[in-house]
Formats: C-alpha cells, sequence, structure tokens
C-alpha cells in the first residue's frame, strides 16, 4: 500500500513553497519552481487537479517532498 493519498495540486504546490522551493516564473500553465541543491523543476497542475499517489511518488522523487510535508 503507497503511503500516499490523493491531494489537490493547489495543496501539494503550497507544500512545496514551505519546504523551500521558489516560485521563477511562468510560461502558460507551466510554473517553474528553484530550491537550492535541486534542479528546477517544472509544476504542469492546475489547482483543482487532484493528485493520485504515483503521481505524487514522481514529485516527492525529484523534490524531496514528503507525505509529512501536507
Amino acid at each position: 500500500m503507497s503511503q500516499w493519498s490523493s491531494t489537490k495540486a493547489r495543496i501539494v504546490y503550497k507544500a512545496l513553497l514551505k519546504i523551500g522551493w521558489t516560485y521563477l516564473r511562468q510560461v502558460g500553465s507551466h510554473k517553474k519552481l528553484s530550491r537550492p541543491n535541486f534542479p528546477n523543476y517544472t509544476w504542469a497542475f492546475g489547482d483543482r487537479d487532484e493528485l493520485g499517489p504515483a503521481i505524487l511518488a514522481r514529485i516527492a522523487k525529484k523534490t524531496g517532498f514528503k507525505p509529512t510535508d501536507l
């Protein structure tokens, strides 16, 4: 069983900003985020999108995000 549960993209985005990611720029609906010691990450989800366990695990792998950060 996954340690992730489905969550709205808006909540995950706010959690990323809270753990140290900063907004760089936006092109269309794609936001570029930056954090020291990590490559830039492109956020391409709408606020109302529901993110499932698989995509949350992929986001966590690239950003250092943990279930406890929600």
